[in-house]
């Protein structure tokens, strides 16, 4: 199923929606992640247009996203500049992701400070050595190319970074793709864990720096980073950048860890 599948039977009125193709973007007994972010966000889109860019979201990750779901909007409040909407996707008739997404619109600037540059050394994209080794989800080998990045993290460090890029993202405005790709990579503590186990992102909040994101050729540098591991959980940064080393994103997760 493409993208655009996924997408496509999305309606204004929301309610209930049934994806049997739905396979080629599960992660295990879920939805992947960023499937079903971007799913909940069209379905707040496409019931409230005309809204003002995308400044920033805050998601939960409930219970697992299966086939056969309904989805709802509501606008919260809607200011002169700031519109804030909820969206969730049902299943089951329970909520198993709800999602608040801030829209605002562009003010004259009151001071300016740029996000600091990329540390390491991520290179080219294209010189980087494709992924292919290692256990990976569903989703992830249908629908993604992955490369690794110049400089690599040093060993038990609980950092992942990686060039990633949709096969076919055709069907998608620049802020749709974000929202699609943001949440890619798994949650580094997975570099540190001292047994094999599951490991489950519970919520995703980002910032956007840019309303209208752009890069080269579809390659977005994805980075997740473990601030605090223990107890089961795992505090998790989450940023992207551009081709050219601008960052576009900066997210946090909690994940939590099993075995």
């Amino acid at each position: 199923m493409s993208i655009s599948e996924l997408l496509d039977p999305i309606t204004a009125g929301g309610g209930p929606l049934q994806l049997p193709a739905a396979e080629q973007w599960m992660q295990g007994r879920t939805l992947y992640g960023g499937a079903s972010a971007l799913m909940a966000y069209v379905a707040a889109t496409r019931a409230f247009p005309g809204l003002p860019p995308l400044r920033a979201a805050q998601i939960g990750f409930v219970a697992p996203v299966g086939t056969d779901m309904e989805l709802r909007a509501e606008i919260i409040r809607q200011g002169r500049n700031v519109t804030q909407l909820r969206s969730e996707i049902l299943c089951e008739g329970k909520i198993a992701l709800t999602a608040l997404w801030l829209f605002g619109a562009e003010r004259e600037a009151n001071g300016r400070h740029a996000a600091a540059p990329l540390a390491a050394d991520a290179g080219k994209p294209e010189d980087g050595a494709l992924v292919t080794s290692g256990p990976a989800p569903e989703f992830l080998k249908n629908n993604y190319e992955v490369r690794y990045t110049a400089q690599k993290a040093d060993p038990g460090d609980p950092v992942v970074r990686r060039w990633v890029r949709l096969l076919d993202r055709s069907a998608l405005d620049p802020v749709q793709e974000l929202i699609l790709i943001g949440d890619t990579l798994p949650p580094s503590a997975i570099r540190i864990m001292q047994r094999r186990g599951p490991i489950s992102s519970i919520n995703w909040s980002f910032n956007l720096f840019d309303p209208s994101p752009a890069t080269r050729d579809g390659w977005w540098l994805a980075e997740t980073a473990s601030d605090h591991v223990d107890h089961g959980y795992s505090s998790e940064r989450l940023r992207l950048w551009n081709s050219d080393g601008r960052q576009m994103t900066a997210g946090i997760q909690s994940a939590a860890i099993f075995g």
